[in-house]
Protein backbone atom coordinates (compact mmCIF):
# COMPACT_ATOMS: atom_id res chain seq x y z
CA UNK A 1 0.00 0.00 0.00
CA UNK A 2 1.68 3.22 -1.14
CA UNK A 3 1.84 6.37 0.91
CA UNK A 4 0.46 8.33 -2.02
CA UNK A 5 -2.72 6.29 -2.18
CA UNK A 6 -3.48 7.13 1.46
CA UNK A 7 -3.05 10.86 1.10
CA UNK A 8 -6.22 12.71 1.95
CA UNK A 9 -7.73 15.26 -0.34
CA UNK A 10 -7.93 18.59 1.47
CA UNK A 11 -11.45 19.27 2.70
CA UNK A 12 -12.54 15.98 1.16
CA UNK A 13 -12.78 12.31 1.97
CA UNK A 14 -9.70 10.22 2.65
CA UNK A 15 -8.30 8.09 -0.17
CA UNK A 16 -9.57 4.95 1.55
CA UNK A 17 -13.09 6.42 1.73
CA UNK A 18 -12.84 7.43 -1.92
CA UNK A 19 -11.72 3.92 -2.84
CA UNK A 20 -14.67 2.44 -0.94
CA UNK A 21 -17.04 4.73 -2.81
CA UNK A 22 -15.43 3.75 -6.13
CA UNK A 23 -15.87 0.10 -5.26
CA UNK A 24 -19.55 0.61 -4.51
CA UNK A 25 -20.02 2.48 -7.80
CA UNK A 26 -17.79 0.19 -9.86
CA UNK A 27 -20.50 -1.03 -12.27
CA UNK A 28 -21.66 2.53 -12.87
CA UNK A 29 -18.03 3.45 -13.52
CA UNK A 30 -17.88 0.62 -16.09
CA UNK A 31 -20.94 2.10 -17.82
CA UNK A 32 -19.39 5.59 -17.89
CA UNK A 33 -16.06 4.29 -19.20
CA UNK A 34 -17.86 2.14 -21.77
CA UNK A 35 -19.79 5.11 -23.18
CA UNK A 36 -16.61 7.19 -23.46
CA UNK A 37 -14.67 4.35 -25.07
CA UNK A 38 -17.46 3.70 -27.57
CA UNK A 39 -17.40 7.36 -28.57
CA UNK A 40 -13.65 7.33 -29.17
CA UNK A 41 -13.58 4.01 -31.04
CA UNK A 42 -16.55 4.59 -33.31
CA UNK A 43 -15.16 8.00 -34.23
CA UNK A 44 -12.44 6.19 -36.18
CA UNK A 45 -15.07 4.85 -38.63
CA UNK A 46 -18.30 6.84 -38.21
CA UNK A 47 -17.00 9.66 -40.42
CA UNK A 48 -15.90 7.30 -43.23
CA UNK A 49 -19.41 6.77 -44.60
CA UNK A 50 -20.14 10.50 -44.29
CA UNK A 51 -17.06 11.60 -46.28
CA UNK A 52 -18.71 11.68 -49.75
CA UNK A 53 -21.50 13.92 -48.41
CA UNK A 54 -19.05 16.18 -46.58
CA UNK A 55 -16.91 16.41 -49.70
CA UNK A 56 -19.87 17.48 -51.82
CA UNK A 57 -20.98 20.04 -49.21
CA UNK A 58 -17.58 21.63 -48.56
CA UNK A 59 -16.11 21.15 -52.04
CA UNK A 60 -12.76 19.53 -51.24
CA UNK A 61 -10.90 17.17 -53.57
CA UNK A 62 -10.46 13.38 -53.47
CA UNK A 63 -6.83 13.94 -52.54
CA UNK A 64 -7.80 16.11 -49.58
CA UNK A 65 -10.45 13.65 -48.36
CA UNK A 66 -7.97 11.46 -46.48
CA UNK A 67 -7.02 14.39 -44.22
CA UNK A 68 -10.40 14.28 -42.50
CA UNK A 69 -9.39 10.83 -41.22
CA UNK A 70 -5.63 11.36 -41.00
CA UNK A 71 -5.81 14.55 -38.89
CA UNK A 72 -7.62 12.63 -36.16
CA UNK A 73 -5.21 9.68 -36.35
CA UNK A 74 -2.11 11.90 -36.24
CA UNK A 75 -3.12 13.85 -33.16
CA UNK A 76 -4.55 10.83 -31.37
CA UNK A 77 -1.69 8.43 -32.08
CA UNK A 78 1.17 10.83 -31.38
CA UNK A 79 -0.15 12.24 -28.09
CA UNK A 80 -1.50 9.11 -26.38
CA UNK A 81 1.54 8.44 -24.18
CA UNK A 82 1.56 12.06 -23.03
CA UNK A 83 -2.16 11.79 -22.28
CA UNK A 84 -1.58 8.65 -20.25
CA UNK A 85 1.12 10.29 -18.15
CA UNK A 86 -1.06 13.35 -17.59
CA UNK A 87 -3.74 11.01 -16.22
CA UNK A 88 -1.16 9.54 -13.82
CA UNK A 89 0.06 12.98 -12.80
CA UNK A 90 -3.13 15.00 -12.37
CA UNK A 91 -5.59 12.21 -11.63
CA UNK A 92 -7.78 10.06 -13.81
CA UNK A 93 -11.09 11.75 -12.99
CA UNK A 94 -10.03 15.27 -13.92
CA UNK A 95 -8.19 14.06 -17.05
CA UNK A 96 -11.20 11.98 -18.09
CA UNK A 97 -13.61 14.89 -17.65
CA UNK A 98 -11.36 17.40 -19.46
CA UNK A 99 -11.05 14.89 -22.29
CA UNK A 100 -14.84 14.54 -22.50
CA UNK A 101 -15.48 18.30 -22.56
CA UNK A 102 -12.73 18.92 -25.11
CA UNK A 103 -13.83 16.05 -27.34
CA UNK A 104 -17.43 17.31 -27.31
CA UNK A 105 -16.30 20.86 -28.11
CA UNK A 106 -14.07 19.75 -30.99
CA UNK A 107 -16.90 17.56 -32.34
CA UNK A 108 -19.32 20.51 -32.25
CA UNK A 109 -16.77 22.66 -34.10
CA UNK A 110 -16.20 19.93 -36.72
CA UNK A 111 -19.93 19.45 -37.23
CA UNK A 112 -20.47 23.18 -37.75
CA UNK A 113 -17.40 23.59 -40.01
CA UNK A 114 -18.07 25.70 -43.08
CA UNK A 115 -14.67 25.06 -44.66
CA UNK A 116 -12.45 22.07 -45.25
CA UNK A 117 -9.61 23.65 -43.24
CA UNK A 118 -11.79 24.14 -40.16
CA UNK A 119 -13.09 20.57 -40.42
CA UNK A 120 -9.55 19.16 -40.48
CA UNK A 121 -8.42 21.39 -37.59
CA UNK A 122 -11.41 20.31 -35.50
CA UNK A 123 -10.73 16.65 -36.27
CA UNK A 124 -7.17 17.15 -35.00
CA UNK A 125 -8.71 18.67 -31.86
CA UNK A 126 -10.83 15.54 -31.43
CA UNK A 127 -7.65 13.48 -31.63
CA UNK A 128 -5.89 15.64 -29.06
CA UNK A 129 -8.66 15.32 -26.47
CA UNK A 130 -9.17 11.66 -27.38
CA UNK A 131 -5.52 11.14 -26.40
CA UNK A 132 -6.43 12.41 -22.92
CA UNK A 133 -9.69 10.50 -22.72
CA UNK A 134 -8.80 7.00 -23.94
CA UNK A 135 -5.93 6.16 -21.53
CA UNK A 136 -7.78 7.74 -18.60
CA UNK A 137 -10.80 5.55 -19.38
CA UNK A 138 -8.83 2.31 -19.53
CA UNK A 139 -6.77 3.10 -16.44
CA UNK A 140 -9.98 3.87 -14.50
CA UNK A 141 -11.13 0.37 -15.38
CA UNK A 142 -7.75 -1.12 -14.44
CA UNK A 143 -7.65 0.45 -10.99
CA UNK A 144 -11.37 0.10 -10.20
CA UNK A 145 -11.71 -3.65 -10.86
CA UNK A 146 -9.16 -5.56 -8.80
CA UNK A 147 -11.16 -8.72 -8.07
CA UNK A 148 -10.18 -11.32 -10.68
CA UNK A 149 -13.71 -12.44 -11.58
CA UNK A 150 -15.14 -8.92 -11.75
CA UNK A 151 -12.11 -7.72 -13.70
CA UNK A 152 -12.75 -10.43 -16.29
CA UNK A 153 -16.35 -9.30 -16.66
CA UNK A 154 -15.39 -5.63 -16.91
CA UNK A 155 -12.75 -6.28 -19.55
CA UNK A 156 -15.07 -8.52 -21.55
CA UNK A 157 -17.43 -5.54 -21.82
CA UNK A 158 -14.58 -3.13 -22.59
CA UNK A 159 -13.05 -5.52 -25.12
CA UNK A 160 -16.37 -5.98 -26.89
CA UNK A 161 -16.73 -2.20 -27.18
CA UNK A 162 -13.15 -1.78 -28.42
CA UNK A 163 -13.58 -4.51 -31.02
CA UNK A 164 -17.14 -3.78 -32.12
CA UNK A 165 -16.96 0.02 -31.97
CA UNK A 166 -15.66 0.30 -35.53
CA UNK A 167 -18.55 -1.75 -36.91
CA UNK A 168 -21.06 0.16 -34.78
CA UNK A 169 -19.56 3.38 -36.14
CA UNK A 170 -20.25 2.21 -39.70
CA UNK A 171 -23.89 1.48 -38.84
CA UNK A 172 -24.44 4.70 -36.92
CA UNK A 173 -22.63 6.73 -39.58
CA UNK A 174 -24.84 5.21 -42.27
CA UNK A 175 -28.06 5.91 -40.37
CA UNK A 176 -27.11 9.51 -39.52
CA UNK A 177 -25.85 10.30 -43.03
CA UNK A 178 -28.80 8.74 -44.81
CA UNK A 179 -31.60 10.06 -42.60
CA UNK A 180 -30.21 13.28 -41.13
CA UNK A 181 -26.99 14.89 -42.37
CA UNK A 182 -23.25 14.10 -42.44
CA UNK A 183 -22.70 16.72 -39.73
CA UNK A 184 -24.60 14.53 -37.25
CA UNK A 185 -21.82 11.94 -37.40
CA UNK A 186 -19.89 14.59 -35.44
CA UNK A 187 -22.69 16.17 -33.42
CA UNK A 188 -23.65 12.77 -31.99
CA UNK A 189 -20.46 12.87 -29.89
CA UNK A 190 -21.93 15.72 -27.86
CA UNK A 191 -24.66 13.35 -26.69
CA UNK A 192 -22.21 10.56 -25.81
CA UNK A 193 -19.88 12.99 -24.02
CA UNK A 194 -22.73 14.66 -22.13
CA UNK A 195 -24.03 11.37 -20.74
CA UNK A 196 -20.51 10.23 -19.78
CA UNK A 197 -19.74 13.60 -18.18
CA UNK A 198 -22.81 13.43 -15.94
CA UNK A 199 -21.86 9.87 -14.95
CA UNK A 200 -18.27 10.89 -14.24
CA UNK A 201 -19.41 13.74 -12.00
CA UNK A 202 -21.71 11.40 -10.08
CA UNK A 203 -19.64 8.24 -9.73
CA UNK A 204 -15.93 9.01 -10.04
CA UNK A 205 -13.99 10.16 -6.98
CA UNK A 206 -11.00 12.44 -6.97
CA UNK A 207 -7.75 11.80 -5.15
CA UNK A 208 -4.76 14.00 -4.36
CA UNK A 209 -2.26 14.78 -7.08
CA UNK A 210 0.37 12.04 -7.35
CA UNK A 211 3.59 13.94 -6.65
CA UNK A 212 5.70 10.84 -7.43
CA UNK A 213 4.91 11.28 -11.12
CA UNK A 214 6.59 14.02 -13.15
CA UNK A 215 6.40 14.77 -16.85
CA UNK A 216 9.40 13.71 -18.92
CA UNK A 217 9.53 16.57 -21.44
CA UNK A 218 12.47 15.29 -23.56
CA UNK A 219 10.83 11.86 -23.70
CA UNK A 220 7.48 13.44 -24.55
CA UNK A 221 9.02 15.39 -27.43
CA UNK A 222 10.87 12.34 -28.78
CA UNK A 223 7.96 9.91 -28.65
CA UNK A 224 5.34 12.39 -29.88
CA UNK A 225 7.39 13.43 -32.90
CA UNK A 226 8.41 9.81 -33.51
CA UNK A 227 4.84 8.51 -33.46
CA UNK A 228 3.69 11.49 -35.55
CA UNK A 229 6.34 10.66 -38.16
CA UNK A 230 5.40 6.97 -38.27
CA UNK A 231 1.65 7.59 -38.55
CA UNK A 232 2.12 10.44 -41.05
CA UNK A 233 4.60 8.32 -43.03
CA UNK A 234 2.19 5.44 -43.43
CA UNK A 235 -0.65 7.85 -44.25
CA UNK A 236 1.60 9.51 -46.84
CA UNK A 237 2.24 6.09 -48.40
CA UNK A 238 -1.48 5.78 -49.12
CA UNK A 239 -1.59 9.02 -51.11
CA UNK A 240 1.94 9.39 -52.53
CA UNK A 241 3.25 5.83 -52.71
CA UNK A 242 6.10 3.98 -51.05
CA UNK A 243 8.72 5.41 -53.40
CA UNK A 244 7.99 8.97 -52.30
CA UNK A 245 10.91 10.61 -50.41
CA UNK A 246 8.34 12.00 -47.99
CA UNK A 247 7.16 8.52 -47.11
CA UNK A 248 10.59 7.01 -46.55
CA UNK A 249 11.96 10.14 -44.89
CA UNK A 250 9.14 10.25 -42.37
CA UNK A 251 9.32 6.54 -41.59
CA UNK A 252 13.10 6.59 -41.10
CA UNK A 253 12.84 9.71 -38.94
CA UNK A 254 10.10 8.03 -36.89
CA UNK A 255 12.18 4.92 -36.28
CA UNK A 256 15.25 6.99 -35.29
CA UNK A 257 13.21 9.16 -32.92
CA UNK A 258 11.53 6.16 -31.28
CA UNK A 259 14.92 4.46 -30.86
CA UNK A 260 16.25 7.63 -29.23
CA UNK A 261 13.16 7.70 -26.99
CA UNK A 262 13.80 4.12 -25.87
CA UNK A 263 17.43 4.94 -25.05
CA UNK A 264 16.38 8.06 -23.15
CA UNK A 265 13.89 6.08 -21.05
CA UNK A 266 16.78 4.04 -19.63
CA UNK A 267 18.45 7.25 -18.41
CA UNK A 268 15.59 9.61 -17.51
CA UNK A 269 14.95 10.25 -13.82
CA UNK A 270 11.18 10.27 -14.43
CA UNK A 271 10.63 8.33 -17.67
CA UNK A 272 7.44 8.90 -19.67
CA UNK A 273 7.16 5.16 -20.34
CA UNK A 274 9.07 3.26 -17.62
CA UNK A 275 10.57 0.18 -19.24
CA UNK A 276 9.27 -1.88 -16.30
CA UNK A 277 5.84 -1.51 -17.93
CA UNK A 278 7.14 -3.44 -20.96
CA UNK A 279 9.21 -5.99 -19.04
CA UNK A 280 6.45 -8.53 -18.27
CA UNK A 281 6.13 -11.21 -20.98
CA UNK A 282 2.34 -11.37 -20.92
CA UNK A 283 2.15 -7.60 -21.11
CA UNK A 284 4.59 -7.41 -24.02
CA UNK A 285 2.67 -10.17 -25.83
CA UNK A 286 -0.56 -8.26 -25.28
CA UNK A 287 0.85 -5.01 -26.66
CA UNK A 288 2.00 -6.80 -29.82
CA UNK A 289 -1.33 -8.62 -30.13
CA UNK A 290 -3.22 -5.32 -29.97
CA UNK A 291 -0.87 -3.89 -32.63
CA UNK A 292 -1.60 -6.84 -34.94
CA UNK A 293 -5.38 -6.82 -34.52
CA UNK A 294 -5.39 -3.05 -35.07
CA UNK A 295 -3.56 -3.60 -38.37
CA UNK A 296 -5.99 -6.27 -39.53
CA UNK A 297 -9.27 -5.01 -38.10
CA UNK A 298 -9.44 -1.45 -39.41
CA UNK A 299 -8.31 -2.52 -42.87
CA UNK A 300 -11.03 -5.13 -43.06
CA UNK A 301 -13.72 -2.69 -41.99
CA UNK A 302 -12.54 -0.37 -44.78
CA UNK A 303 -12.29 -2.89 -47.63
CA UNK A 304 -15.35 -4.91 -46.68
CA UNK A 305 -17.31 -1.63 -46.62
CA UNK A 306 -16.06 -0.91 -50.15
CA UNK A 307 -17.07 -4.41 -51.27
CA UNK A 308 -20.56 -4.26 -49.78
CA UNK A 309 -21.33 -0.77 -51.09
CA UNK A 310 -19.50 -0.58 -54.42
CA UNK A 311 -19.73 -4.20 -55.57
CA UNK A 312 -22.90 -5.55 -53.96
CA UNK A 313 -24.69 -2.18 -54.03
CA UNK A 314 -25.58 -1.94 -50.34
CA UNK A 315 -26.79 1.40 -48.95
CA UNK A 316 -24.87 2.95 -46.03
CA UNK A 317 -27.49 1.73 -43.54
CA UNK A 318 -27.60 -1.77 -45.04
CA UNK A 319 -23.79 -1.89 -44.91
CA UNK A 320 -23.82 -1.04 -41.23
CA UNK A 321 -26.47 -3.67 -40.53
CA UNK A 322 -24.42 -6.23 -42.43
CA UNK A 323 -21.64 -5.92 -39.82
CA UNK A 324 -23.91 -6.64 -36.85
CA UNK A 325 -23.41 -10.45 -36.93
CA UNK A 326 -19.67 -9.80 -36.60
CA UNK A 327 -20.42 -7.69 -33.52
CA UNK A 328 -22.61 -10.45 -32.05
CA UNK A 329 -19.97 -13.14 -32.58
CA UNK A 330 -17.26 -10.89 -31.14
CA UNK A 331 -19.27 -10.13 -28.01
CA UNK A 332 -20.08 -13.81 -27.43
CA UNK A 333 -16.47 -15.01 -27.65
CA UNK A 334 -15.21 -11.99 -25.71
CA UNK A 335 -17.31 -13.08 -22.73
CA UNK A 336 -16.23 -16.70 -23.24
CA UNK A 337 -12.51 -15.88 -23.36
CA UNK A 338 -12.51 -13.48 -20.37
CA UNK A 339 -14.85 -15.33 -18.04
CA UNK A 340 -14.21 -18.98 -18.88
CA UNK A 341 -11.17 -19.79 -21.00
CA UNK A 342 -8.37 -17.49 -19.77
CA UNK A 343 -9.21 -17.99 -16.04
CA UNK A 344 -9.00 -21.77 -16.58
CA UNK A 345 -6.26 -22.35 -19.15
CA UNK A 346 -4.48 -19.01 -19.47
CA UNK A 347 -3.88 -16.80 -22.53
CA UNK A 348 -1.30 -18.96 -24.31
CA UNK A 349 -3.83 -21.27 -26.00
CA UNK A 350 -6.65 -18.71 -26.25
CA UNK A 351 -5.06 -15.71 -27.99
CA UNK A 352 -3.20 -17.76 -30.65
CA UNK A 353 -6.45 -19.68 -31.29
CA UNK A 354 -8.26 -16.38 -31.80
CA UNK A 355 -5.54 -15.24 -34.23
CA UNK A 356 -5.88 -18.50 -36.16
CA UNK A 357 -9.70 -18.34 -36.30
CA UNK A 358 -9.56 -14.72 -37.54
CA UNK A 359 -7.01 -15.71 -40.19
CA UNK A 360 -9.31 -18.54 -41.36
CA UNK A 361 -12.22 -16.11 -41.67
CA UNK A 362 -10.06 -13.76 -43.74
CA UNK A 363 -8.77 -16.51 -46.03
CA UNK A 364 -12.40 -17.55 -46.53
CA UNK A 365 -13.21 -13.95 -47.55
CA UNK A 366 -10.79 -14.26 -50.47
CA UNK A 367 -13.37 -16.57 -52.13
CA UNK A 368 -15.88 -13.72 -52.49
CA UNK A 369 -16.66 -12.62 -56.04
CA UNK A 370 -18.78 -10.08 -57.91
CA UNK A 371 -21.97 -12.11 -57.46
CA UNK A 372 -21.60 -13.42 -53.92
CA UNK A 373 -24.75 -13.51 -51.82
CA UNK A 374 -24.62 -11.95 -48.38
CA UNK A 375 -26.39 -14.67 -46.40
CA UNK A 376 -24.57 -17.62 -47.97
CA UNK A 377 -21.12 -16.21 -48.74
CA UNK A 378 -20.44 -13.09 -46.65
CA UNK A 379 -22.22 -13.74 -43.37
CA UNK A 380 -20.33 -16.96 -42.44
CA UNK A 381 -16.95 -15.28 -42.91
CA UNK A 382 -18.01 -12.29 -40.84
CA UNK A 383 -19.10 -14.55 -37.97
CA UNK A 384 -15.86 -16.56 -38.05
CA UNK A 385 -13.73 -13.40 -38.14
CA UNK A 386 -15.70 -11.81 -35.30
CA UNK A 387 -15.47 -14.97 -33.19
CA UNK A 388 -11.70 -14.98 -33.57
CA UNK A 389 -11.40 -11.30 -32.68
CA UNK A 390 -13.41 -11.85 -29.50
CA UNK A 391 -10.95 -14.49 -28.32
CA UNK A 392 -8.08 -12.01 -28.71
CA UNK A 393 -9.11 -8.52 -27.81
CA UNK A 394 -10.40 -8.78 -24.23
CA UNK A 395 -7.57 -10.99 -22.86
CA UNK A 396 -4.98 -8.85 -24.63
CA UNK A 397 -6.31 -5.56 -23.25
CA UNK A 398 -6.77 -6.97 -19.76
CA UNK A 399 -3.31 -8.52 -19.52
CA UNK A 400 -1.67 -5.43 -21.05
CA UNK A 401 -2.62 -3.48 -17.92
CA UNK A 402 -2.71 -6.22 -15.29
CA UNK A 403 -0.19 -5.94 -12.49
CA UNK A 404 1.10 -2.45 -13.30
CA UNK A 405 1.76 -0.10 -10.39
CA UNK A 406 -1.07 2.38 -9.82
CA UNK A 407 1.19 5.28 -10.77
CA UNK A 408 1.86 3.61 -14.14
CA UNK A 409 -1.76 2.67 -14.94
CA UNK A 410 -2.33 5.67 -17.19
CA UNK A 411 0.78 5.23 -19.32
CA UNK A 412 0.22 1.45 -19.61
CA UNK A 413 -3.31 2.12 -20.79
CA UNK A 414 -2.00 4.72 -23.23
CA UNK A 415 0.46 2.18 -24.63
CA UNK A 416 -2.43 -0.19 -25.40
CA UNK A 417 -4.30 2.54 -27.27
CA UNK A 418 -1.11 3.62 -29.05
CA UNK A 419 -0.51 0.08 -30.28
CA UNK A 420 -4.07 -0.17 -31.63
CA UNK A 421 -3.88 3.24 -33.31
CA UNK A 422 -0.44 2.76 -34.85
CA UNK A 423 -1.43 -0.77 -35.91
CA UNK A 424 -4.49 0.64 -37.63
CA UNK A 425 -2.44 3.26 -39.48
CA UNK A 426 0.19 0.72 -40.55
CA UNK A 427 -2.39 -1.87 -41.56
CA UNK A 428 -4.54 0.51 -43.57
CA UNK A 429 -1.52 1.89 -45.45
CA UNK A 430 -0.09 -1.56 -46.22
CA UNK A 431 -3.43 -3.04 -47.24
CA UNK A 432 -4.18 -0.03 -49.46
CA UNK A 433 -0.83 -0.52 -51.19
CA UNK A 434 -1.34 -4.27 -51.68
CA UNK A 435 -4.89 -3.70 -52.93
CA UNK A 436 -3.80 -1.00 -55.38
CA UNK A 437 -0.98 -3.20 -56.73
CA UNK A 438 -3.38 -6.12 -57.25
CA UNK A 439 -5.80 -3.91 -59.19
CA UNK A 440 -2.97 -2.46 -61.32
CA UNK A 441 -1.61 -5.93 -62.10
CA UNK A 442 -5.07 -7.12 -63.17
CA UNK A 443 -5.63 -4.10 -65.45
CA UNK A 444 -2.30 -4.63 -67.22
CA UNK A 445 -3.06 -5.39 -70.87
CA UNK A 446 -6.82 -4.98 -70.44
CA UNK A 447 -9.23 -2.22 -71.43
CA UNK A 448 -9.74 -0.01 -68.33
CA UNK A 449 -12.79 1.63 -69.97
CA UNK A 450 -14.70 -1.64 -69.77
CA UNK A 451 -16.96 -1.53 -66.66
CA UNK A 452 -16.70 -5.30 -66.22
CA UNK A 453 -12.91 -5.11 -66.23
CA UNK A 454 -12.95 -2.29 -63.68
CA UNK A 455 -15.36 -4.20 -61.44
CA UNK A 456 -13.12 -7.26 -61.47
CA UNK A 457 -10.04 -5.11 -60.81
CA UNK A 458 -11.75 -3.76 -57.70
CA UNK A 459 -12.58 -7.33 -56.68
CA UNK A 460 -8.92 -8.29 -57.06
CA UNK A 461 -7.95 -5.41 -54.79
CA UNK A 462 -10.39 -6.54 -52.07
CA UNK A 463 -9.17 -10.12 -52.32
CA UNK A 464 -5.56 -8.96 -51.89
CA UNK A 465 -6.51 -6.93 -48.81
CA UNK A 466 -8.30 -9.90 -47.22
CA UNK A 467 -5.40 -12.24 -48.00
CA UNK A 468 -2.73 -9.94 -46.56
CA UNK A 469 -4.85 -9.32 -43.47
CA UNK A 470 -4.85 -13.08 -42.98
CA UNK A 471 -1.04 -12.94 -43.11
CA UNK A 472 -1.04 -10.33 -40.31
CA UNK A 473 -3.08 -12.64 -38.11
CA UNK A 474 -0.92 -15.64 -39.03
CA UNK A 475 2.09 -13.69 -37.74
CA UNK A 476 0.00 -13.01 -34.64
CA UNK A 477 -0.44 -16.74 -34.07
CA UNK A 478 3.33 -17.20 -33.90
CA UNK A 479 4.06 -14.07 -31.84
CA UNK A 480 1.35 -14.69 -29.24
CA UNK A 481 2.18 -18.39 -28.93
CA UNK A 482 5.89 -17.69 -28.35
CA UNK A 483 5.50 -14.77 -25.94
CA UNK A 484 2.56 -15.58 -23.68
CA UNK A 485 3.44 -17.58 -20.58
CA UNK A 486 1.91 -20.96 -19.94
CA UNK A 487 -0.75 -21.25 -17.27
CA UNK A 488 -3.28 -18.95 -15.70
CA UNK A 489 -1.91 -15.46 -14.89
CA UNK A 490 -1.57 -14.69 -11.21
CA UNK A 491 -3.78 -11.83 -10.13
CA UNK A 492 -2.77 -9.86 -7.08
CA UNK A 493 -5.91 -8.80 -5.28
CA UNK A 494 -5.03 -5.16 -4.70
CA UNK A 495 -6.39 -3.21 -1.79
CA UNK A 496 -9.02 -0.67 -2.71
CA UNK A 497 -6.61 2.07 -1.71
CA UNK A 498 -4.69 1.66 -4.98
CA UNK A 499 -7.51 3.33 -6.86
CA UNK A 500 -6.31 6.77 -8.03
CA UNK A 501 -8.88 9.01 -9.61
Amino acid sequence: MSHTSLTAVPNGPSASDAADQSHRNRWWILAVVGIAQLMVVLDATIVNIALPSAQQDLGFSDGDRQWVVTAYALAFGSLLLLGGRIADLFGKKITFMVGLVGFAGASALAGAAGTFELLVAARAGQGLFGALLAPAALSLLTTTFTDAKERATAFSVYGAIAGAGGAIGLLLGGVLTEYLDWRWTLYVNIIFAGVALVGAALFLTRSARNKNVQLDMPGTLLVSTGLFSVVYGFSNAESHGWDSPGTWGLLIAGVVLLAAFTLWQTKAAHPLLPLRVLADRNRAASFLSVLIIGAGMFGIFLFLTYYLQLTLGFTPVKTGLAFLPLVGALMATTALSSNVLVPRIGPKPVVPLGMAVSAIGLVWMTTLDLNSGYASEVLPQLIVFGAGMGLIISPAMSLATQGVAPEDAGVASATVNTMQQVGGSIGTALLTTFASSAATDYLSGKNPADPAVNAQAAMESYTAAFGWSAVFFAVGVVVSFLLYRRGVPEVVENAASVVHM
